[in-house]
């Protein structure tokens, strides 16, 4: 078990989180999370984020309906890492696709 005490943030305060279909393993998206984001993931059982952008937290699916029910949260092996696992009922990417991660290299 980690204490979140321990993890380890950026020079910004933020630290990056991968999102996992909890059931499947498939890779949804990648998101960053500051202490505030990440006590709210905590509070409210649904992800929290801090988007760079537009320099605000956000509450992932709050807008289109497809909120994200945490299932586990994890910290990698140096605590500079989060792997949240979650029942995403829809998109999680904002294209409209199921995950973020559609554009094959090569």
């Amino acid at each position: 078990m980690v204490d979140i005490e321990s993890l380890k943030y950026d020079d910004w305060g933020l630290i990056p989180c991968v999102v996992q279909q909890w059931d499947t393993g498939e890779v949804l998206m990648v998101a960053w999370m500051n202490e505030e984001s990440l006590a709210l993931t905590l509070k409210t059982g649904t992800t929290w984020f801090w988007s760079r952008s537009r320099q605000e937290l956000w509450n992932k699916g709050a807008t289109s309906g497809n909120m994200q029910q945490v299932r586990e949260l994890w910290a990698d092996c140096d605590g500079d890492t989060l792997l949240v696992k979650v029942d995403s009922p829809g998109p999680a990417c904002h294209t409209g696709n199921r995950s973020c991660f559609f554009n094959k290299l090569g």
